[in-house]
């Protein structure tokens, strides 16, 4: 992670820059919350926190499951999450529903709107980009008889 700072993290740079405990009120009244009368289950995931893979979802052009992998997968994600290794990660339903609630309260705007703002005042621009997904395909392979290799090596069609 040291080796990353020295690099140049943009993340961690956003992480110096935004308060992001401003949009804390906003997202706590936006999100619906199951009312759990009973113990045990899963606690929810903190609004901030999830905002905040909003945020890496416009700023790298990630779709909810891509989101889960990356997160999963780069550690600068997951210290700009505060996540740690041994924590779980929202699956791509989770962040779907999040940002979902946060259409339905129509807050999703406002607070994108307030997040640009800051970074404006700030000095800073956000460029969104693209993460690649690589996935790999076999291709079909043709088998050609002996003839036909022998016809396409005069230059006839088989």
């Amino acid at each position: 992670m040291k080796k990353i700072s020295e690099i140049g993290d943009p993340l961690e740079l956003l992480n110096k820059v935004i308060d992001w405990e401003m949009f804390r009120s906003t997202l706590n009244k936006a999100v619906v919350r199951k009312e759990n009368t009973r113990k045990g289950g899963r606690p929810s995931y903190d609004v901030v926190m999830m905002f905040k893979i909003l945020v890496l979802t416009r700023m790298y052009n990630l779709s909810d499951d891509q989101a889960e992998y990356q997160i999963n997968d780069r550690r600068s994600f997951m210290r700009f999450l505060g996540l740690d290794i041994c924590d779980t990660v929202p699956d791509a339903k989770t962040i779907w529903k999040f940002r979902n609630d946060l259409t339905r309260a129509d807050v999703i705007v406002e607070l994108f709107y307030l997040f640009d703002r800051v970074l404006k005042k700030e000095g800073f621009i956000t460029h969104t980009g693209t993460i690649i997904d690589a996935t790999f395909v076999d291709v079909p392979r043709q088998r050609n008889s002996r003839e036909e290799n022998q016809k396409i090596k005069k230059g006839e069609i088989p």
